[in-house]
């Protein structure tokens, strides 16, 4: 007999809930903690204001030395912040001065009325630390901790306890709640970066490791790691492992993949009619062998019906739009009627779980079919650990393809000339050491493989093209010479080569 689910207690913070089977259990008992800074108190708040614009009833208490107008104060540079509900369906109670003159079991006592009083659904406790410390033994902790969920559960309230020590598993606290919920922050050089952990969830099946969350002008924003996120879904299970009735089918079926154009002369022709509709591919080359042109030129091919999405690292979209204007792409035209959309990154701002959120968000929202990723090496760079960026770009680009849209990703190689293959399996210079390994593997997890390096041959300098691979898929193995010109690109062949 199949159990009812359990009534979910929403967090409003996006990210978070989806990580937790959709919202902490109502009446659970949680332990947020986190170095100082780390974020405790907004994320908590954030809940707290989110809760109450439900209809809940919220009971702040704080155990720590700190006035409430200060928190007020800080608080109030958030979007979620409202102070009309500050002693309407939010009440902030200091139970520092009860802990100072009665202790532990007084602070009990107090919260235990306040609850009552307040016919409070949610209770926050800032300060576990600060009661830890007046604990006499562990015992007394253990004691707090269980007296306060007692008399919370008992009038149907939740708990969020706060503490910016980071307990062991085995500590008293940890013992005795339901959840456990850390947030750190790690120095980068080029960025920071925060991370919250599920380390412990009783009752829900939960998406664990690490998820990077930032903090912004509206509060916290949680990014779930994309190949957890789409490794735990369902309907990703389902696609995955089809019955064997969809395989049939699936084979029975015409497989005639339709094909995207490029708007480089010769390209289609050298691709069999042109890129798979749904397919991924990297195209490598070094520093101006014509990517972002190649690119661009796959983009004009976008239309209102099937827009297409550049997503960009180191150059603007004004600066795109000059570059494909100037070899007579109409990119300035395809951005102004909504066929060609532009998501410009940059280097040191966002994670990449935002960036495929983001990615994600706008193939939703907007029917993306054609997207270019200019560069995979960028995403290297940013990366606050780039040994997930091979699983993160695996998993992104396999929810693209299922959707039917096509991915055409840069990666550039160091070297200016030489043969083909040296050019393809060369380090990428922002991988570092283990470029070689990282960016063999991008190349494995792409249907099509494309390369570009120099040859200066005869004393003149030339751009010379090569399919590498096409899966499931003829083409012509003979290479090009990639010529730009101001009236576009174009592939031919010549004696040189």
């Amino acid at each position: 007999m199949q159990q009812a689910p359990l009534p979910r207690l929403r967090t409003g913070i996006p990210g978070f809930d989806v990580l937790v089977g959709g919202g902490l259990i109502e009446g659970t008992s949680i332990i947020i903690q986190g170095r100082p800074g780390s974020g405790k108190t907004i994320l908590a708040n954030q809940i707290a204001f989110h809760h109450a614009s439900q209809g809940g009833r919220v009971l702040c208490a704080t155990v720590l030395a700190e006035p409430h107008e200060r928190l007020f104060q800080f608080l109030s540079t958030l979007s979620f912040f409202d102070r009309e509900r500050v002693g309407v369906d939010i009440q902030y109670v200091s139970a520092f001065d009860t802990l100072r003159s009665g202790g532990l079991a007084a602070v009990v006592a107090l919260l235990r009325r306040e609850i009552i009083r307040h016919r409070a659904t949610l209770m926050l406790v800032d300060g576990l630390l600060t009661a830890r410390g007046a604990a006499e033994t562990a015992l007394d902790t253990k004691m707090f901790v269980a007296e306060l969920q007692g008399h919370a559960a008992f009038a149907g309230c939740g708990v969020l306890f706060l503490t910016s020590a980071l307990l062991d598993d085995g500590s008293p606290e940890h013992t005795m709640v339901d959840g456990v919920v850390e947030l750190a922050e790690q120095i980068g050089v080029a960025r920071s970066s925060r991370w919250l952990t599920l380390r412990k969830t009783r009752g829900t099946a939960a998406i664990g490791g690490r998820h990077e969350f930032e903090i912004g002008a509206d509060g916290v924003v949680v990014h779930p790691r994309l190949e957890a996120l789409l490794g735990f879904s369902p309907e990703a299970a389902e696609m995955s492992n089809p019955t064997p009735e969809e395989l049939t089918a699936e084979l029975a079926a015409d497989r005639r993949t339709p094909r995207v154009n490029v708007a480089i002369e010769g390209f289609d022709h050298l691709l069999g009619g042109g890129l798979p509709c749904g397919s991924g591919t990297l195209i490598a080359s070094p520093s101006g062998g014509g990517k972002t042109l190649a690119s661009l030129c796959f983009l004009a091919g976008s239309t209102l019906a099937e827009p297409g999405l550049m997503v960009g690292f180191f150059e603007p979209p004004v600066r795109l739009v000059r570059k494909g204007e100037a070899v007579g792409l109409p990119i300035a035209r395809l951005a102004g009627s909504g066929a060609l959309r532009f998501l410009h990154c940059g280097l040191a701002v966002r994670s990449i779980d935002a960036i495929g959120h983001e990615i994600l968000t706008a193939v939703f929202d907007y029917g993306i079919k054609r997207i270019v990723i200019d560069s995979a090496g960028a995403l290297f760079r940013i990366a606050s650990n780039p040994g997930r960026v091979v699983e993160f770009f695996f998993a992104l680009t396999s929810v693209l393809r299922q959707r039917g849209v096509t991915v055409l990703t840069t990666w550039e190689t160091p070297d200016m000339t030489g043969s083909t293959s040296t050019a393809v399996i060369s380090t990428d210079a922002a991988s570092g050491a283990q470029g070689g390994l990282w960016s063999s593997q991008i190349y494995s997890s792409c249907d099509n493989l494309l390369s570009v390096h120099f040859d200066d041959r005869g004393g003149v300098l030339r751009r010379i093209l090569r399919v590498q691979k096409m899966r499931d898929s003829h083409y012509d193995p003979q290479q090009r010479e990639l010529q730009i010109a101001s009236d576009g690109l174009r592939l031919v062949t010549t004696a040189a080569l």
